[in-house]
């Protein structure tokens, strides 16, 4: 929001260095952006008149003129202007000025031809293109027919005033207008606060009756009013009005249009203006729109209508996007007459909803999006129609055409001194909290020392105490309270148990050789879906930023993917990634989903390169379970652990995919993924696991306890033996566990065969058993009783022949 402070100065006296204004501004209320003045930096640019115009002898577009400046003989000054023309008051650049961006113009030749200046467009001494007036966009701009030749232009484009720009939050959306701020800087200086209101003039011999008829859902408009100005003619605004719109960043465009966007500055009240004649059956509705509702925009781009966007219509369909955008066929143009003026308050929540989805964000739609003053929708319209009478020449139509109106009354709210001295650290007395309230224009009663406050409509950001707590703390000034260190009794941090899990998990990972990622925790509907690891509806968001990211993600490997995707792209074939996170299970039914710790990994091409004494370690299953089996051993999970051959994931593949168990309990998954998912991400071989990390952080431990190493020798048997293909190695290591005796310390699979000598059907497995006693040293005939037991029960379960 652009503040002119001479415009403020209409409102409240506060006579004080703009420079030294901003500070309080921003110390106080609102930050500042910036303060600047356009005058600053330029000198010696005067009123010109242009005595005569006469074509370059050696250009098809220079013309030489003859300039007035106020001095004895005029100037020659070469000009390139497609506009230029005699008998115009134009803006010039005298020798050794200086225009915008601190250039400085020279006496010169042009073809030939002395130029004793330039003749300037608004945007050639500091103006933004975005506030030229359009007609003079591409070309000079003429100043009023009384404007004095060689008298400095600044006061005449309001290049004088310093301008304030303030950043407004949210919460402070009284400050979007003059008048709100004005009464923010009366309460700041402790200053009366001066409006002016126009005494509104109607015809006797009319009414708006016989021109409209007009009907607004309260849920969509609390208030929506009209009036109808006849007989205006269209055209320029007054030099004012245009000064007040472009230090405020707004283009004049007509005195109709001037007049709506000079009264959103004023008083922060969006309006909108119809050419009467254009609006079908004379009768306007405020509605939802309708399934294949279209409308053309007054940007001249054709919008798509959904049921969500309020809309003014006529007897024949939309008109307008409330407090958005009025549509084309019945914008204001040059052949208007008479003029149906609207103002309104329409639902905050749908306007913002209409202007993000169109992407129409205005400044009229940011007001109604964070509020106006509803008890002055009726005097903005009477002041805007008077103003449209007055510079147009027209007539006001008597009477307001109402679809809805909304009584503004004021909130009450109660304080007690206490609670507030208690939050500010503070002892104020209850009369200088009284007249903190009466200077921002709160009416107040004290009893019993708890003030209650009548907050006028003005305000609508206070309701609860602790809002008048905020302003007492504001006007009495932030660096006025007491800075207080806090007390209380120190109590030291420690992690709890998942804390201390989680943390444990990813230094394992780690360890392992694995790297962080962390990914995105919304992503696509169909990525969300996959490598489910229990049924779940998804979550979607109801406004995503983009398509990308439209549902809560219920796996981390597919964002994991992702981030191989993204390196292999980039010449990076060897990753080796973890992600730690949440998912986002939903059940069907509810609304909010319960969200899940999980931990997951993803290996891809070599896990280590050779070197010229190692080999190189491609990733296999074996390696990425490996490191699954570490993890869970290194938290505790000892127990019970079981690989089970799955098929149930479509994205894995169906025959390198193990689901981990413990006990009974899914735990999560290990293999490699889908050859056709390794399509979709341009991607080669690559493993993957999940695991439901909050239940490794619920499940019963194996403590962790220190055995000191045996001082008494070991003793090892090997056996190799033929099975079934199907028997399973863990089987078999079972089985030897199981029926040993208690000097076994470890079996090892050292060997597995497959080809000749061996029957198709049968595999040889080889493995060492090491036995160890930690009290004596171990007899060759106890080994061998312990030994033959073993192979004796493999024989039995599983028709094993020991070769």
């Amino acid at each position: 929001m652009k503040i002119s402070t001479k415009w403020l100065s209409d409102y409240v006296n506060v006579d004080v260095e703009p420079q030294v204004l901003a500070e309080k501004i921003e110390r106080t209320a609102v930050e500042v952006d910036e303060v600047s003045c356009l005058e600053k930096g330029l000198k010696k640019i005067v009123v010109g008149e242009t005595l005569k115009v006469e074509k370059h002898p050696d250009s098809d577009h220079l013309r030489i003129c003859q300039v007035n400046v106020g001095e004895d003989e005029p100037l020659q000054i070469i000009c390139g202007a497609p506009n230029i023309a005699a008998h115009k008051k134009v803006i010039v650049a005298l020798p050794n000025s200086r225009i915008a961006g601190n250039v400085k113009i020279k006496r010169g030749k042009m073809r030939g031809e002395v130029s004793e200046g330039m003749i300037c467009a608004l945007q050639e001494i500091g103006f933004a293109e975005s506030v030229v007036p359009k007609k003079f966009v591409d070309g000079i701009y003429f100043l009023p027919e009384d404007a004095e030749p060689g008298a400095p232009v600044y006061s005449y484009l309001g290049m004088d005033e310093d301008i304030i720009d303030l950043d407004v939050t949210p919460n402070r959306a009284d400050m979007l207008s003059m008048r709100g701020t004005a009464y923010e800087l009366a309460a700041i200086y402790n200053k009366k606060v001066t409006l002016p209101r126009l005494e509104i003039k109607e015809s006797k011999n009319d009414n708006i009756a016989n021109y409209l008829e007009i009907a607004a859902d309260s849920k969509l408009a609390s208030t929506y009013l009209m009036r109808v100005i006849k007989n205006v003619t269209i055209g320029e605004s007054p030099m004012w009005l245009q000064k007040r719109l472009w230090n405020a960043g707004i283009r004049p465009l007509n005195n109709v249009v001037d007049v709506t966007n000079y009264i959103l500055m004023d008083y922060g009240q969006p309006m909108h203006s119809f050419d009467y004649g254009k609006i079908s059956e004379k009768k306007i509705s405020v509605r939802l729109a309708q399934p294949g509702e279209v409308l053309t925009t007054i940007d001249e781009k054709e919008r798509k209508l959904n049921s969500h966007d309020i809309v003014i219509a006529d007897g024949k369909g939309p008109i307008a996007l409330a407090g958005t955008m009025g549509g084309q066929a019945t914008g204001v143009d040059n052949g208007t007459t008479t003029v149906a003026l609207e103002a309104a308050v329409f639902n905050s929540s749908l306007v913002r909803k209409t202007a993000r989805r169109h992407n129409l964000h205005s400044e009229a739609s940011m007001r109604f999006e964070r509020g106006i003053n509803r008890a002055t929708v009726v005097e903005a319209l009477n002041t805007a129609a008077q103003l449209i009478a007055d510079l147009g020449n027209g007539e006001i139509v008597s009477g307001i055409a109402e679809g809805t109106k909304e009584e503004a009354v004021p909130v009450e709210v109660s304080v007690s001194l206490d609670k507030i001295n208690k939050v500010l650290g503070t002892s104020l007395a209850a009369a200088d909290v009284e007249d903190i309230f009466k200077r921002l224009g709160f009416d107040v009663d004290i009893s019993n020392a708890v003030f209650n406050v009548s907050v006028p409509p003005r305000r609508w950001d206070i309701s609860i105490a602790a809002d008048l707590i905020e302003e007492v703390a504001r006007i009495y000034g932030y660096d006025k309270l007491p800075a207080t260190l806090p007390k209380g009794e120190l109590t030291p941090g420690h992690y709890n148990h998942s804390q201390k899990m989680i943390r444990a998990a990813r230094q394992l990972l780690e360890a392992a050789g694995l790297t962080q990622a962390i990914s995105y925790g919304l992503t696509t509907a169909e990525k969300a879906s996959r490598f489910l690891m229990q049924p779940s509806e998804t979550t979607q968001l109801n406004f995503p930023m983009s398509s990308d990211r439209t549902t809560a993600r219920m796996n981390l490997v597919s964002g994991l993917l992702d981030d191989v995707a993204y390196n292999v792209a980039r010449k990076v074939d060897d990753v080796a990634l973890y992600e730690q996170g949440r998912v986002f299970y939903r059940k069907a039914g509810t609304v909010r989903p319960i969200e899940v710790e999980h931990i997951a990994g993803v290996m891809t091409g070599l896990f280590k390169t050779a070197t010229w004494h190692e080999p190189k370690v491609p990733v296999d299953f074996f390696l990425t379970k490996g490191i699954v089996e570490h993890m869970l051993h290194a938290l505790g999970i000892t127990e019970n652990i079981s690989y089970i051959q799955a098929d149930g994931h479509e994205e894995m593949h169906p025959g390198r995919t193990a689901d981990i168990y413990v006990g009974e309990e899914f735990l999560g998954f290990v293999g490699e993924i889908h050859p056709n998912l390794c399509k979709e991400y341009h991607i080669d071989r690559t493993y993957v696991f999940e695991l439901d990390l909050q239940k490794i952080i619920d499940m019963d431990k194996q403590a962790k306890s220190y055995i000191p190493v045996s001082k008494y020798p070991a003793i090892t048997r090997d056996v190799a033996m033929a099975v079934d293909k199907d028997v399973k190695n863990s089987d078999i290591i079972d089985c030897i566990e199981k029926n040993s005796g208690n000097n076994l310390v470890k079996v090892e699979l050292f060997d597995v065969y497959e080809g000749e000598h061996i029957a198709a059907n049968l595999r040889s497995l080889a493995y060492k058993l090491t036995y160890q006693n930690k009290e004596a040293t171990l007899l060759d005939e106890e080994v061998t009783k312990e030994f033959d037991k073993v192979i004796d029960k493999l024989k039995e379960k599983f028709n094993a022949k020991i070769r």
